[in-house]
């Protein structure tokens, strides 16, 4: 989907075409004031004081209509430079646009751009007249606190696009509803994956038995690969002590994004936003030689970081998570071997399940900024080179990206791009040199003496939240075998013929630990059939006379017209391979 704010032109049009959408508000609403309309990725918004007036679905056509009958007029678009002075004179009622004046920097120019009977603030560009902006469509609506601060009024936002031609926009709307249908928060909700609801808190979802299903499923996949690799597993609390973050820096660096500190009894605790910490301590419990080294400890691990209302989405951004996490402790002269062995399971774990898009994202510090990142010019070098240098012997491409390393080292970012939005980081490995040395970590090396291990930290799938929303969107929902809630449908024809049979296989199916289930309602079969298909259930057996007697199953595969008859012994066969093998 192109990105509008990236496109000049595209970029001027929609800017010009948000004080049109403004122009037929204040026609249609003469008391409406406005406070922002910025250009954005997916064109452009407006937030709007209507006072009482609430905005409904059935408003958009008729501000569009208002809108095409302002752009057929024709009236130029003129830009006016004004002093602070004439600013503040022209927009005294408006106490929007007298906020944004004062906030203003002296030396800023101040200009405002007039179509007609509307005159508003900005800075501009503009196209040269209203008649340029014939292509455009009302999205959505919805609301938006003044300032982005929830303490604030809530204003009303309204949202559109603008293209040069009629072709680009309905290609452009084919895209959003494409969007729509892939949102795996509108999947999610109809296979029963998750849910939210405001008693638990935005950003807190409650997976529901088909998603703790799915999570299983992912959390056994990537467990096993680990397990192959020689990962050790462990528990830790959800929780640690503020001397805990303290002392591996991450609340100097991080409080902004951490819950609230809480007291009990004489501790501070916080919810932890992150699992290394606990890791650290792990590691730091017993002696090690640099025989035992590299030791790998993993968890699927819940944290909490905070995040603003407004970025809360689904499963792809949340304020509580969990981490298929792990923390890989080496000799400096292991790093180039375990960093390739991390890469060669992202690629696998891509390999797996058919993820093609995606490029490496070497993120490096800023080295002008010594707040957010610790101060070890030699230290940062160190690990930014060695990456550099094992991100080349792989062959791999990749790109930097100054300015986004971890406070304590540098990382390796893998950006997928999904079948709709812009790209997602799923998953990263970092290289750190920091925390071993702040938690005072050691192994004896060869010489018999104390030596600080260098750590990796890597998650594979990022979360296992976001990871879901992601196979939700590039499904659209129809999961693979191995990975659906429920993965066979047994449909009798008769109850009162079939159903004995049916319970059978139901039960010689679970012995094999396939998900499935008996469809006993009284309702016609193609009823139930297309239900099964909506459910986006892989196989759907239906069970009639002939298959009872000749002890058989007739299966028909998701989306597919035609059926297939196998003894129930060959079934078996099929869909334990189907599930063993994850395909």
């Amino acid at each position: 989907m192109i990105n509008i704010k990236e496109n000049e032109d595209l970029s001027r049009l929609n800017h010009s075409c948000a004080h049109l959408l403004a122009q037929a508000v204040r026609h249609l609403y003469p008391n409406a004031k406005f406070w922002v309309g910025p250009v954005i990725s997916e064109g452009f918004y407006y937030d709007i004081d209507l006072g009482d007036v609430k905005i409904t679905e059935e408003d958009l056509p008729k501000i569009e209509k208002e809108m095409k009958k302002i752009s057929k007029d024709g009236k130029r678009i003129v830009r006016h430079e004004l002093t602070r002075e004439e600013a503040l004179d022209m927009f005294k009622d408006d106490p929007y646009k007298i906020d944004l004046i004062n906030d203003m920097d002296d030396d800023t120019v101040i200009s405002c751009y007039t179509q007609g009977d509307f005159t508003d603030l900005c800075r501009g560009p503009h196209v040269d007249t209203v008649k340029e902006l014939k292509y455009f469509k009302l999205i959505k609506f919805s609301g938006a606190y003044y300032k982005g601060d929830a303490k604030n009024k809530m204003l009303q936002r309204i949202y559109g696009v603008c293209f040069r031609n009629e072709e680009d926009l309905n290609d452009y709307l084919k895209e959003i509803e494409e969007a729509k249908q892939r949102d795996h928060r509108k999947i999610g909700k109809e296979q029963g994956i998750f849910m939210q609801h405001d008693l638990v808190g935005k950003g807190m979802p409650l997976w529901l038995p088909n998603g703790a299903i799915v999570r299983k499923q992912l959390e056994n996949y990537i467990y096993e690969k680990e397990q192959k690799l020689g990962y050790q597993h462990v528990y830790t609390p959800c929780v640690g002590t503020v001397d805990l973050y303290k002392t591996s820096g991450h609340w100097d660096h991080y409080k902004e994004n951490m819950f609230p500190m809480m007291k009990v009894d004489e501790e501070e605790f916080v919810l932890r936003p992150m699992n290394c910490p606990h890791h650290m301590l792990i590691y730091a419990n017993e002696l090690h030689s640099y025989r035992d080294l590299p030791i790998r400890i993993g968890e699927f691990a819940t944290d909490f970081r905070y995040e603003a209302s407004g970025a809360v989405k689904g499963l792809e951004r949340v304020r509580c998570m969990c981490q298929n996490d792990a923390h890989l402790f080496v000799t400096k002269d292991q790093i180039g071997d375990e960093f390739k062995s991390v890469v060669s399971l992202i690629l696998d774990v891509y390999k797996d399940f058919g993820i093609k898009n995606y490029s490496f994202r070497l993120s490096l510090r800023d080295k002008n900024d010594k707040e957010k990142y610790f101060d070890d010019d030699e230290m940062w070098d160190t690990a930014e080179n060695k990456l550099r240098e094992v991100l080349n012997s792989l062959g791999v491409d990749y790109y930097e990206a100054v300015g986004e390393a971890a406070f304590y080292g540098p990382k390796l970012d893998v950006e997928v791009k999904p079948a709709v939005g812009p790209e997602v980081t799923l998953s990263t490995c970092q290289l750190d040199f920091l925390l071993p040395r702040r938690f005072e970590l050691s192994f004896i090396n060869q010489n018999g003496e104390k030596e600080i291990p260098v750590v990796i930290h890597r998650a594979i799938f990022g979360t296992f939240d976001r990871f879901t929303a992601f196979l939700l969107e590039e499904t659209k929902g129809i999961l693979p075998f191995w990975l659906s809630p429920v993965e066979v449908n047994i449909i009798p024809v008769n109850n009162d013929l079939h159903l004995d049979y049916c319970l059978s296989i139901e039960k010689l199916l679970k012995d094999h630990n396939i998900r499935c289930k008996v469809d006993t309602r009284n309702e016609k079969i193609g009823y139930k059939m297309r239900e099964s298909q909506m459910n986006k259930i892989p196989h759907t057996l239906v069970i009639g006379d002939k298959e009872t007697n000749d002890k058989t199953v007739n299966y028909r595969e998701y989306s597919k017209k035609e059926t297939t008859e196998i003894s129930l012994d060959d079934y078996i066969k099929l869909v334990e391979d189907l599930k063993n093998n994850r395909r």
